[in-house]
């Protein structure tokens, strides 16, 4: 009967996404609109009950290497990154992501982990995506979410803004109108955690929140907390030590308050950097590994104490976003059994 479902969800979902705008790649398994395509009895259950896929440093899919050190690294880093081929290693080691924010959002990634900055010599007090080298404009990208959003009215989106660079005052209130203008009237304003089901957020037509991790958010109504969105990060270069790790602060998860971030992600170090250097981040540490984080993935249940909001780096590589998109299921196994 599982089995049954989920093939039936599929169905309704579509087994192949559109490409995107610029036409250079097409998904495999289209999860566009898997929100919408939840059974009815989870409509009114609490997201951060659900579980949800997200990815790790979501904009990193492109960096641009001709563009100056990002002020998020060290001086020793910048001084070495005079020499072009240290800003080509950086770059390795600095994409996270392979699929733009369009072709995460049809695969199904709802999470997207932000950190931004100002660039040193703009004028306009441009704010940019940022992980070791510049990123894209952050309006752009807001703008690639909105597009998304509009043509699939009941998917609802996580913004974390969970670091800021080189920002003063008037970089904060250009980032917020520039968030305000992107969105409108789709923002959430921030309310309790547990009143955040899908059935409320499609009657009031909101589908965006929106955390900010800075004293800021005190003065927008559409600005949550950072508090409300804890991810605590391993900091390993170990499969082992990293799902310890997730299984040690799940349990240590507040049932009540706030969503929760599970980041199954490998941290890598100075000498993992060093020992493979031309390889990246992608070929180094990630691809032989993902499939091992994805197998604790397989074996989770979400719940008040159990997942919430997944993330992972190269979340194409294997099915990510789909096998936690699934866990649901058996929120709906737990419905059958209560009948029985």
């Amino acid at each position: 009967m599982l089995a049954f479902r989920k093939v039936r969800r599929k169905l309704r979902m579509g087994t192949i996404c559109s490409p995107n705008p610029s036409g250079t790649k097409t998904l495999e398994v289209c999860n566009a609109d898997w929100m919408a395509s939840l059974p009815s009895h989870l409509h009114n259950v609490p997201l951060s009950n659900l579980a949800i896929p997200g990815s790790h440093d979501s904009f990193s899919y492109w960096v641009d290497e001709k563009s100056p050190v990002g002020p998020d690294q060290t001086p020793a880093i910048k001084r070495l990154a005079r020499i072009s081929f240290v800003k080509k290693v950086m770059k390795k080691w600095s994409v996270t992501q392979n699929l733009t924010f369009r072709e995460q959002l049809d695969a199904g990634i709802r999470y997207f982990d932000l950190r931004v900055s100002s660039k040193p010599g703009d004028a306009d007090q441009e704010i940019y995506f940022i992980h070791g080298l510049f990123g894209i404009k952050v309006w752009d990208g807001l703008m690639e979410i909105n597009s998304f959003l509009t043509q699939h009215p009941q998917e609802i989106v996580f913004l974390d803004f969970n670091h800021f660079y080189a920002m003063d005052e008037a970089h904060h209130k250009r980032l917020i109108l520039r968030i305000q203008e992107a969105f409108g009237s789709k923002l959430c304003s921030a309310c309790s955690v547990e009143s955040m089901t899908l059935r409320r957020l499609w009657e009031k037509k909101c589908q965006v929140l929106i955390f900010y991790h800075c004293p800021f958010y005190k003065q927008y109504a559409f600005l949550w907390p950072g508090k409300k969105i804890p991810a605590p990060w391993a900091n390993t270069t170990s499969v082992r030590k990293l799902i310890l790790f997730l299984e040690t602060t799940l349990s240590e998860r507040s049932p009540h308050g706030s969503f929760h971030v599970s980041q199954a992600i490998l941290t890598p170090r100075v000498k993992t950097i060093a020992r493979g250097l031309v390889g990246g981040l992608k070929n180094t540490l990630v691809h032989r590994n993902l499939p091992a984080i994805l197998d604790w993935v397989k074996t989770q249940k979400p719940g008040a104490m159990g997942v919430n909001i997944i993330t992972s780096d190269f979340v194409d590589l294997v099915d990510f976003a789909t096998t936690v998109i699934e866990l649901n299921d058996l929120l709906q196994e737990d419905r059958a059994l209560a009948k029985c």
